[in-house]
């Protein structure tokens, strides 16, 4: 949503320029800082709509920003930016709260595309005017973003709250990464399975206590039953 205000955090004055740029000329509003500890501190002073999170940072890397926050229950989107392509990087950032990943070289409009997505999904969920949706023991609010089971509250981030409304909305039936990447993250798919892959864990763990499952279909993608 044009207007918000994105939190850019890289130490490379070239990579925030242009960023600033595109994501400017966009209507966003952008405040950035080179690293981990004054990340932290604009995240609290600024209450950013999203942050972009270079892996690489002095003081404190991105993985140990990304762990503090969540320790924090602050689930303000993050999308991360790697240095590299490679899976560890992007699983474990996953794993410790963020929403998703870029790796650099990336080009802008890219970037840009990703925050848009993620930030309009959010915007979907929350001001859409959508009944609550029962499913077993769950239920689910979008209006309030609330998950209950059995009458007791479930906290989910961001992105796991918009996969868990996609997977009740087509509850039974089966969908492929590809779909939740479009449908849940607001993308076409980039060959990034493994997002989808490590927030289904995610919420694995937090419906743990429902009678709700997400089932694997083997080669085919996942569902929701219960």
């Amino acid at each position: 949503m044009a207007g918000e205000l994105i939190l850019l955090v890289d130490d490379e004055p070239n990579i925030v320029q242009l960023a600033r740029m595109y994501l400017e000329r966009e209507g966003y509003r952008v405040n950035a800082v080179g690293d981990g500890r004054a990340a932290l501190s604009a995240a609290e002073r600024l209450r950013p709509a999203l942050i972009v999170l270079d892996i690489m940072l002095p003081e404190l890397d991105a993985l140990e920003v990304c762990r503090r926050l969540r320790a924090e229950k602050d689930n303000t989107p993050i999308l991360m930016v790697t240095a590299r392509d490679e899976d560890v990087d992007k699983i474990i950032g996953l794993e410790l709260g963020a929403d998703d990943y870029l790796t650099k070289p990336f080009n802008p409009r890219e970037l840009v595309a990703r925050v848009r997505a993620i930030l309009r999904r959010g915007a979907h969920v929350s001001d859409a005017v959508k009944p609550v949706t029962h499913v077993g023991d769950l239920t689910i609010d979008p209006a309030r973003h609330e998950v209950i089971i059995n009458g007791q509250p479930v906290d989910l981030r961001h992105q796991e709250f918009n996969l868990l409304v996609v997977l009740a909305e087509h509850r039974g039936l089966v969908l492929s990464r590809e779909q939740l990447l479009n449908l849940a993250w607001g993308y076409d798919y980039y060959g990034q399975s493994r997002t989808v892959d490590v927030h289904i864990g995610h919420l694995r763990k937090k419906l743990a206590g429902s009678s709700v499952k997400i089932e694997t279909v083997t080669s085919d993608g996942y569902k929701l039953v219960g």
